[in-house]
Order: structure tokens, then sequence, then C-alpha cells
């Protein structure tokens, strides 16, 4: 049987990117996304209960999101989870979980030049990139 590994997540950045540059030239972007969900309990209380997820997005996406991405931007991605483990100095097993980003739209920013909201980045944007196309304002 197939399986699927998918996650899909609106949110808001808990602080901003952080950029990390690697010797092969390739980068990647990390930072928090916070999602809040809300919701009555049995007394008629409003309860909100946020949940954190560490985000990771390469290449092309690492770049838009360096130069678009703020701490508080809202935006919907799509990716994976990944999970990685290693033992720490005292033996001890660790883990963490990270959700890799291949797409995420900006919401609640709209493009200047057509008063449209900005379009969705992909991974398949950084295959497509040329370099006639450095210029392009996302």
């Amino acid at each position: 049987m197939a399986s699927v590994n998918k996650v899909i997540l609106v949110g808001n950045l808990g602080k901003d990117p952080e950029i990390k540059k690697f010797d092969s030239g390739i980068k990647n972007a990390s930072f928090s996304l916070a999602t809040t969900e809300k919701y009555k309990n049995k007394s008629g209380e409003m309860v909100s209960n946020t949940e954190w997820h560490n985000i990771v997005v390469w290449g092309a996406l690492s770049d838009v999101a360096e130069k678009y991405l703020k701490k508080g931007s809202q935006i919907f991605l799509e990716g994976k989870i990944k999970t990685s483990s290693w033992e720490d100095k005292s033996g001890a097993k660790r883990y963490k979980t990270e959700i890799y980003a291949d797409s995420f739209t900006m919401l609640g920013v709209k493009d200047v030049q057509s008063n449209e909201p900005k379009k969705e980045y992909t991974k398949q944007q950084e295959l497509n990139q040329s370099p006639e196309c450095d210029d392009l304002p996302f």
C-alpha cells in the first residue's frame, strides 16, 4: 500500500527566518510557525491552543523567505514531516521534527503593481529559474 507524507499549514511566523549558507552554495531558511485552534470548553469559555512548528525551506524558496517573510507574516504552506535523531554528549537519544516546505503562499500581502495577492512559491520555480529571471520581485 502507498503512503503519503503531506502537511498543510496556515499560520504566522514566530520569528524572522534564519538563513544558513553552506559551502556548496546552497542555503536554507528556518523559522517557527504558529497555528492556533480556538474552541469553547465545557464551561463555555473560549480556549486558545497554539501549536509551534519548525519550518525549513531550501534553495530559491529560502531566498523568497529571506526577502519577504518577517515575524508575524501569515503564510499557507505545503510540505512534509521529517524527523531526525542523534545522540547528545551524554549518550541520550534526541529527536527533532521539522516541516520541510515544498511551497508557500504569503497571505494578506498584495503585489504593489497589480494589487493582486502574491503568487505561490514552489520548488518548481527554483528548477525553472534562469539568470535572466534574477530581477523578478519574487
